[in-house]
């Protein structure tokens, strides 16, 4: 939270660590509060507390303050003055406040038996029951309002809980491993659902459900990543760590959402996880698992109690409802429900409508979500999956955590390319093609496109430089593979298009409708009114869909969500009679908000014929910005150039020229809109732009067309000296697009990544942009050596870049031969931040190699690696006699006294040194000696950070009186 990224590290400065906070306040703040939710400030204030940071008078004022101004909901803990005088001296109302944060934890499930303990001691009355459990509170707050009323009544009830806790503690492993006994029938009924689940899971559908694959055959494990920093979490997660306790942020919910883009294998990733738990292979702490799909939801209008949800969309007891029932009921801990597609749900998530009785029945949006928030079924874990743009703060602050799904890493696709070919040779093949064409590598990252790619191979490996290279070349591949495969025996023609124009033009109008009205199950009604026929069917572009709804008829949906926006951005361009302010419309510059646009609007967009039909459908539905984007990268796309001959099969050049200069005019005016939204920067700050996702979307548009004069025309107009797009979900495919951009920007920039999935496939999609980036910053990207030894080949050459920045990657040693060579050519590069990585002292030689070449380097972090005392005497050797250093980091890197010695004669004899950060090492007074003594020679340093070192209290106090630069 308190990087940046022209500091390197939080120590990085000569503020102390008050001064710090205070700079950073915003950010802490909304940190803090951004979740709506007061857990984990109160967290934060239970430890000051018990640290003796903050005395009650504090306390009480930093709950009510803060609480109105970030609208957060804090137990209303007593003011009693009885509360502030506890005695110090008292040891067990001592404990209450010392232990807290603990204690907190220890009292959360078992508040009532605590609360009847203190009854009947007599040292509670009724009404200090009623004050503690008032329905307000969480169970955390409780636990701190009962701790608050015990320190008030004074030691003996402070003693009273103490022992409740210690008896409570001693026999919580029995508790834990009490045995259970679900009756015959319970277990019957589990053997029907894992069936059931079983069925449904087994088997990934392929080539339009006429050809299927095994789950286990195929399915291929994708980056899974907690979406907020964890300490004791290295690499991706498993389907285990879903559910497990890895990543907790919020011990009270029950609901964990994995978020991703679209095409990012979530529901792949949710069969898995049923396939697993039914074959009794994993998750077998859950007796049951409920899956739900919230596109099939959708098409439930009746109102359900929970027992009838589960029942009737899942699997039907045989026998003895009420009782299988009443166990689920009794028995929370033991069960699992899945909701896949929270972003296709019709009705936003909503807080307003609490409904708390499983056997009462309620519209069934109202029971999903208060079965995510915890209203209902409390104690169930809930796995939820849903693209990140559809989940705001309403649920997330009822989430106990987050993870992204993130697609496939290189060896991912390389392991699903070898499972999805039976001959090898194929499968080396398609590999082959791919490490020549790094754009489509780049979005074989997104499983979907890389089960298209694959699919396609015989169209991929004879297509020669016509190879893809943007998403809708590649969708107009399996576009072309589909129309092949119906007749194998005829050679498609250039006019392939034409030839199926009336296809095209009816699942077109089918996904476009669809999009319209969030639908993604279709009827037979809505196939005839679309005149979708049978020989459309049997393309293989729409599928069965495995409706839940016993007595609903046989329903179709598009392969994928992606293959449905693809038709309607057919559609689109190419039909003639489209409204003229469609596009517009689309691209969100017509009678649309910023931030999404409704039905009301997308319906003016179809020929006046057809919009009757469409106003009959109902109210108007909130039309997901998403799959519309996605819809508007497609148009993008087809009409590019390339696709011109191929369209003028089926539309009149004029009608092509027209859309093609709407798009472009339309993402010329979006592009200026955010430009325009720059702030001036602050007096002595760099002019900088923080872009949003919708920035990213429009960069992506711009590539798909491939027109360079338009991308040139837009860039030109941007004026910024650093471009901020962290958290962005940048991945290989935004890599290439971006580059192809900005390439074409006036002057330099700083180009800010961090926290995104770039990669080392992203790193090399990035190259092409580099002549026009002074810094780059790649926090937290997944890169490696690999990805580096090119960067490097190729920033070498530029004369613009100065500074990178690679903290929390997976660099090793490997790594340091090529900075090595970047510092000894590049005689201008001002700061290398290479902190949190795997350096050990054969990496730090390798930079002191090319430390003792360059005569321009102003920061190094290597904070967080491993290069101990070695390490730390080559790097020492090799400054020597630098006159350029400003700041040198080595913070947590196994350093003792004898790299702390060979540090102090930089200290020593550097006129330029102004910071050094050791930090969270192993030094000692012999090692600090040194520093002093060095320190004597040298007024022009102006701090050496030792915090965290093997010094003893008295020893800090001693040698900080003696040196005052010394921070410990």
């Amino acid at each position: 939270m308190l990087d940046n990224p022209e500091d390197g590290s939080w120590q990085s400065g000569s503020m102390s660590a008050q001064e710090l906070v205070l700079r950073q306040r915003t950010e802490i703040l909304h940190a803090l509060c951004s979740s709506r939710s007061s857990e984990i400030l109160e967290r934060v204030l239970d430890m000051l507390l018990a640290r003796g940071t903050l005395v009650w008078e504090d306390y009480q004022n930093i709950q009510i303050s803060e609480a109105q101004k970030a609208g957060l909901s804090f137990g209303a803990y007593s003011s009693d003055p009885e509360l502030t005088e506890a005695p110090c001296g008292a040891s067990a109302t001592q404990t209450l406040l010392t232990e807290r944060p603990g204690l907190v934890s220890k009292l959360r499930g078992c508040i009532d038996g605590a609360l009847h303990v203190l009854v009947e001691s007599g040292s509670f009355t009724s009404t200090d029951c009623d004050e503690v459990q008032l329905p307000i509170f969480t169970p955390s707050q409780q636990a701190r309002h009962l701790l608050d009323h015990v320190r008030s009544k004074g030691e003996a009830a402070a003693r009273v809980l103490l022992q409740y806790i210690l008896q409570n503690q001693e026999h919580a492993s029995h508790l834990n491993q009490e045995t259970w006994t679900p009756t015959e029938d319970c277990f019957k009924y589990k053997k029907k659902l894992s069936s059931s689940v079983a069925v449904q899971s087994c088997f990934l559908s392929t080539y339009g459900g006429t050809s299927n694959m095994t789950l286990d055959d195929i399915y291929t494990e994708s980056q899974l990543e907690l979406a907020h920093d964890c300490a004791d979490v290295l690499g991706s997660l498993s389907l285990e760590d879903l559910v497990g306790i890895v990543g907790t942020l919020n011990e009270d919910a029950d609901t964990v959402l994995v978020s991703g883009e679209a095409g990012c294998g979530k529901s792949t990733l949710l069969q898995r996880l049923h396939l697993l738990w039914a074959q009794g292979a994993a998750l077998q702490d859950f007796f049951l698992l409920f899956p739900f799909s919230c596109r099939r939801l959708n098409s439930e209008h009746r109102e359900l109690s929970v027992q009838e949800l589960l029942f009737h969309h899942c699997c039907w007891p045989d026998r003895e409802q009420d009782q299988i029932f009443q166990f689920i009921l009794d028995h929370p801990h033991l069960i699992l429900f899945t909701f896949d597609g929270l972003d296709e749900l019709k009705q936003n998530f909503s807080d307003e409508h609490r409904h708390c009785c499983p056997t009462q029945r309620a519209p069934v949006p109202i029971l999903l979500f208060n079965l995510l928030q915890g209203s209902l079924m409390k104690g169930v874990r809930k796995v939820v999956t849903s693209r990140p743009e559809a989940v705001g703060p309403a649920l997330k602050k009822y989430l106990r955590k987050e993870v992204h799904l993130k697609g496939f890493s290189p060896s991912g696709i390389d392991c699903f390319v070898r499972k999805h070919h039976s001959d090898p040779a194929v499968a080396a093949r398609v590999l082959e093609s791919l490490q020549t064409n790094t754009a489509l590598l780049g979005l074989c990252h997104t499983p979907v496109l890389c089960w298209i790619v694959s699919q396609c191979h015989k169209e991929l490996l004879g297509c020669g430089e016509g190879s893809p290279q943007t998403i809708t070349d590649v969708y107009l591949m399996i576009l072309q593979h589909f129309f092949q495969h119906q007749n194998p025996q005829k050679t498609l023609r250039i006019g392939w298009m034409q030839e199926h124009l009336n296809t095209a033009l009816h699942l077109g109008l089918l996904a476009f409708k669809g999009i319209g009205n969030s639908c993604y199950i279709f009827s037979d009604t809505d196939l005839q009114t679309c005149g979708v026929t049978e020989e459309d069917i049997c393309m293989g572009f729409l599928i069965h869909s495995k409706d839940i709804s016993s007595n609903s008829c046989k329903r179709l949906e598009f392969l994928h969500v992606t293959m449905q926006c693809f038709f309607a951005a057919l559609y689109i361009v190419l039909n003639s009679a489209m409204d003229r302010s469609a596009i517009a419309k689309l691209f969100g510059l017509q009678g649309m908000s910023q931030t999404g646009m409704s039905s009301t609007c997308f319906m003016a967009c179809l020929p006046s014929t057809v919009q009757p039909e469409l106003a009959l459908e109902g109210e108007a539905i909130a039309v997901e910005t998403a799959n519309l984007q996605i819809t508007a990268t497609f148009v993008s796309g087809l009409l590019s150039q390339r696709y011109r001959g191929l369209l003028l099969h089926c539309c009149s050049s004029s009608t092509i020229d027209r859309k093609i200069r709407q798009v472009a005019r339309c993402l010329s005016k979006r592009m200026q809109k955010h430009f325009k939204s720059i702030s001036q920067p602050v007096e002595g700050e760099k002019k900088s732009m923080h872009a949003m996702p919708a920035f990213v979307w429009l960069i992506k548009c711009i590539y798909e067309m491939q027109e360079s004069r338009l991308a040139q025309d837009i860039m030109s107009k941007l004026d910024v000296q650093h471009l901020k797009l962290t958290y962005c979900n940048i991945g290989p495919v935004e890599c290439t697009a971006l580059a192809y951009v900005l390439q074409h920007l006036k002057s330099p920039v700083g180009l800010q990544l961090d926290y995104n999935s770039v990669g080392d496939v992203g790193v090399e999609q990035l190259l092409p942009c580099m002549h026009v980036c002074n810094s780059l910053y790649l926090r937290n990207n997944n890169i490696s050596d690999e990805g580096i030894c090119k960067l490097i080949a190729k920033v070498i050459h530029c004369d613009n870049f100065q500074k990178i920045a690679l903290f929390n990657n997976k660099l090793t040693d490997a790594c340091t031969q090529h900075f090595s060579r970047l510092l000894k050519t590049k005689q201008n590069f001002l700061a290398l931040r290479l902190g949190n990585n795997n350096i050990t002292a054969e990496g730090a030689k390798q930079l002191a190699e090319g430390l003792q070449c360059n005569q321009s380097l102003q920061y190094l972090g290597l904070w967080g690696n491993k290069i101990g005392d070695t390490g730390a005497e080559a790097l020492a050797r090799a400054l020597m006699g630098n006159k350029s250093l400003l700041w040198l980091s080595l913070v947590e890197n196994g350093v003792g006294n004898a790299g702390a010695c060979a540090l102090a004669d930089i200290v020593k004899n550097s006129t330029t040194l102004e910071e050094l950060c050791l930090t969270k090492n192993y030094i000692t007074r012999t090692g600090v000696e040194c520093l002093i003594q060095a320190l004597k020679h040298n007024t022009h340093v102006k701090s050496v950070w030792l915090k965290s070192n093997e010094l003893s209290v008295e020893e800090v106090e001693e040698m900080t009186q003696r040196e005052s630069r010394l921070i410990f």
